[in-house]
């Protein structure tokens, strides 16, 4: 039986179709992203939700000249489907295939390349400047969930818009659901504020101040004759937008096509920034996902039948594990050790210590620049801050950990999880950047743990020598050694050699060791005699160590992660200063954006597997 979905190479032909014909096609849309994303994996429940949205968007404005902005891009499967990339949808987040998230070097009607919360409305803000210093009449649309909307960035943005005044729309899908349980002011205002007590009045003073303009009254007219299917129609928050000169509409029912375009319609004729409360069901069309969001927020292949993830093989406990129990661990013997995440509490391996100590468990939200500054408030009362952020998020605070945290040698410990390559999302969400960021800044100290064992101990070496500690750890499983019962302080800056060898000195950091202790056994068979060293700290760096590598005929440099400002060139300045001429050969991510694939893969490709750092070596001595 042929598709409506087959017909579509572009937005423009859905101005064809009739309100049910749309909303068969969100039906086969739903059924392409279970169909894809089953084998791919992807990010399920939040682009099952958003379908109507974007069909709704896509059927009035005129794309790509008109700017639809998408925030993180978790929601934008359909919007892929429906831009010319049908055929292709299948490749997603593999290895050569389309990415997960908006590009602007994949599609023309991808507008800016997202993947961290909260910056879309900056995006739309800029846009809709620009439109008015050009003089030229585009429309600018934004797609924002609740929890990215409760981001600081995004409240900047907001006063901004209230501010400037400019034409923009403002899409708030609240699904209320994000991937961890949404927290914050924001999202209370959002929810259970919509029942207290003063609803009616907050109800009528927002109808008074609609009803004072055209747009207002329209919205009015719209929402009396929705309420059958929309249950409130003026909540609260309503009054916090215009409080912002932002004008805001009455909750819309988010899979309703005919309602949110009735409405839409309205809103894009506006003269000044209009907000749309978009009220959907996160996974929604796919039961397994409407029934467990959060395993279908980002989740790998499953079976599209039952919703069920195929037994994976037997694998070591992943780091993130290992460091979520560790920290109970710590926190069982010392009162004064406190966690604080951001938006993260499963992902970072928190829960057992929510569970267990939810009084000294923190979630900030959307909120990284918060987590670390409250860190640094936290260590000034006397207590022992952890904070696990992942390490491309982490980025978002580097001011906090600067001028916050390190100016003042604060006792707190950064819990940098999915440190190097990620794999199938791509770019904004590699850790390649930790190092390079956590090296320049004076009095942090940063360990990269080679396997689970060093993890815990370079945790409880972490929580003891005082002043900022930066822990970082790769995403996915252990090497499955044995795991302490207890972890021990390790020697600040001092390395472990693991394999002794005269012709090189493999010097490697973190995840990197296990590559380069097999790369040693290639040399071997080759007749190089290959010394490998666990670096352990990459600051201080162990500069005996390298004093001794320097005797060797090469001097090798292994870490994954950005080489401009990385460990190996920290490594070259150790020498430098010690004035000792040897030959060198740094490894790590050149001067580029790595793309999306496995993680073998892109080591692979980057020369960072075993085979790889071998051949480098092999023609380095050549």
């Amino acid at each position: 039986m042929s598709r409506i979905l087959d017909s579509i190479n572009s937005p423009a032909d859905l101005k064809l179709l009739t309100d049910g014909e749309l909303a068969i096609l969100a039906d086969e849309i739903r059924a392409e992203i279970i169909s894809t994303t089953s084998k791919t994996g992807g990010h399920v429940a939040s682009s099952l939700g958003a379908v109507e949205i974007i069909l709704a968007v896509h059927s009035l404005i005129d794309s790509p000249k008109d700017r639809f902005v998408f925030d993180v891009g978790h929601q934008a499967y359909a919007h892929k489907i429906l831009t010319g990339r049908r055929d292709v949808f299948k490749t997603l987040r593999t290895y050569g295939g389309i990415s997960g998230f908006p590009r602007p070097s994949e599609s023309k009607y991808d507008v800016h390349p997202s993947g961290h919360a909260s910056d879309s409305l900056s995006i739309a803000l800029g846009l809709a400047k620009a439109r008015e210093l050009r003089g030229s009449d585009e429309k600018v649309v934004a797609l924002i969930g609740d929890a990215s909307l409760a981001g600081g960035m995004a409240f900047e943005a907001l006063n901004t818009i209230g501010q400037l005044q400019l034409p923009i729309v403002i899409i708030l899908n609240d699904n209320e659901m994000s991937i961890s349980r949404n927290v914050g002011a924001l999202v209370r205002h959002l929810g259970a504020i919509r029942s207290s007590a003063s609803y009616r009045q907050a109800r009528d003073q927002s109808q008074e101040r609609l009803e004072m303009n055209p747009i207002g009254r329209a919205f009015v007219a719209f929402g009396r004759s929705a309420k059958d299917s929309v249950k409130q129609f003026f909540v609260p928050e309503t009054m916090m937008f215009e409080q912002l000169g932002i004008l805001c509409t009455p909750p819309i029912d988010g899979h309703n096509i005919p309602a949110m375009k009735d409405i839409l319609r309205t809103a894009l004729d506006a003269d000044g920034p209009v907000l749309m409360h978009v009220v959907t069901k996160k996974g929604a069309g796919y039961k397994p996902a409407e029934k467990d969001p959060v395993s279908f927020h980002g989740i790998g292949a499953f079976n599209p039948e039952t919703g069920t993830c195929p037994k994976k093989a037997p694998c070591a406990p992943s780091y993130t594990d290992v460091f979520g129990k560790a920290l109970v661990r710590e926190a069982r013997v010392d009162e004064h050790v406190v966690a604080i995440t951001a938006a993260m509490r499963t992902g970072t391996g928190l829960v057992e210590f929510a569970n267990e100590f939810p009084d000294r468990f923190i979630d900030v939200g959307i909120a990284e620049e918060n987590a670390v500054g409250m860190a640094a408030g936290l260590a000034f009362g006397g207590l022992k801050p952890v904070v696990a952020i992942y390490s491309t998020f982490l980025q978002r605070a580097f001011d906090q950990m600067i001028i916050d945290a390190s100016l003042a040698d604060c006792n707190v410990v950064f819990a940098i999880d999915r440190a190097g390559l990620v794999g199938e999302d791509g770019p904004t969400h590699h850790g390649a950047y930790d190092i390079a960021y956590c090296r320049m800044i004076p009095g942090m100290r940063v360990i990269a743990p080679s396997d689970e064992a060093e993890l815990v101990n370079a945790l409880h070496t972490a929580l003891r020598i005082g002043g900022p500690v930066a822990v970082r750890y790769p995403r996915g499983c252990g090497r499955g050694v044995a795991i302490p019962a207890k972890g021990k302080v390790l020697p600040v800056g001092e390395s472990n050699t693991l394999r002794e060898g005269s012709d090189v000195a493999i010097l490697a950091f973190g995840g990197m060791v296990a590559n380069a202790l097999d790369a040693a056994e290639m040399l071997a068979a080759d007749g190089i005699d290959a010394r490998v060293v666990d670096m352990r700290w990459v600051k201080p760096l162990d500069e005996a160590a390298i004093a001794s590598a320097a005797e060797t005929r090469l001097v090798v440099t292994v870490e994954n992660g950005i080489i401009s400002g990385g460990a190996g060139e920290g490594v070259l300045d150790v020498l430098s200063r010690m004035k000792v001429a040897v030959p060198t050969l740094v490894l790590g991510i050149d001067d580029s954006f790595v793309p999306h694939g496995k993680i073998n893969q892109l080591l692979a490709d980057l020369g960072l597997d075993a085979e790889g750092v071998a051949a480098s070596i092999k023609q380095r001595l050549e």
